[in-house]
């Protein structure tokens, strides 16, 4: 699971242009990103253009009555698993409907126990070069307010075997990793039906990435749940 990364950057950006010229969000977003932070996810419009929106990391399903369950609910859905993300019911409408974005970044932030205790790693590109990890967004109606929220979760693949990720979490826990897109898929992601985007969530051991030790979370960031709830 994945509850922190760095976002891609404005220039960062920039590193996505084979989508073709990109908008960028009026409001800035934080340069650390945890559930309930918003932060820059690339999807189609209606017209199927290349679009860029900030939205909420945690994705809040349609169904929720109130503000108070959509927060409980995201709380626990900023990842989804592969395996089942056709069929929870917080995620099902927005694969069926083809909701898939892209969440561009710099880095994610993982827990590495091999000395006995959670140590922050951060895990990366090897030639530090900002990249694209497969969404979902959904759009979540205040009926109280009227307001329109828009909010995203990130897909993980198992990651047993990879050489890096396997290292992560608790022993004994199952190994998982954001479902990375590689450049020349972008568009084929965005486009995908249902049917081809399972086949880009596959197990990658072959991913190449890089981890290191990191600086301890910003104190202000809230405490991340222990995992992701399977909704």
């Amino acid at each position: 699971m994945c509850t922190n990364y760095t976002p891609a950057s404005a220039s960062d950006l920039m590193a996505f242009d084979a989508l073709g010229a990109i908008d960028l969000p009026d409001q800035e977003w934080p340069e650390e990103t945890f559930p309930g932070y918003l932060a820059p996810i690339l999807s189609l419009d209606s017209a199927g253009s290349v679009r860029c929106e900030l939205a909420r990391f945690g994705l809040l399903p349609r169904w929720c009555r109130s503000r108070e369950e959509a927060n409980r609910v995201g709380r626990g859905t900023y990842n989804a698993r592969s395996e089942t993300v056709a069929e929870k019911p917080s995620f099902r409408s927005a694969w069926r409907e083809r909701q898939f974005a892209l969440v561009p970044m710099r880095h994610y932030y993982e827990p590495c126990w091999e000395s006995g205790r959670a140590l922050r790693w951060r895990i990366a590109r090897p030639d530090g070069r900002p990249f694209a990890v497969a969404g979902l967004y959904e759009h979540w109606l205040d009926r109280t307010t009227g307001e329109t929220v828009r909010s995203f979760t990130m897909l993980t693949v198992n990651a047993d075997q990879h050489p890096l990720m396997r290292r992560m979490h608790r022993p004994g826990d199952e190994k998982r990793m954001l479902s990375m897109v590689g450049a020349t898929d972008h568009e084929r992601w965005l486009t995908a039906s249902p049917e081809e985007a399972a086949q880009f969530l596959q197990p990658a051991p072959d991913e190449p990435l890089v981890g290191a030790p990191a600086a301890v979370a910003p104190s202000a960031a809230p405490e991340a749940p222990q995992r992701s709830l399977d909704f």
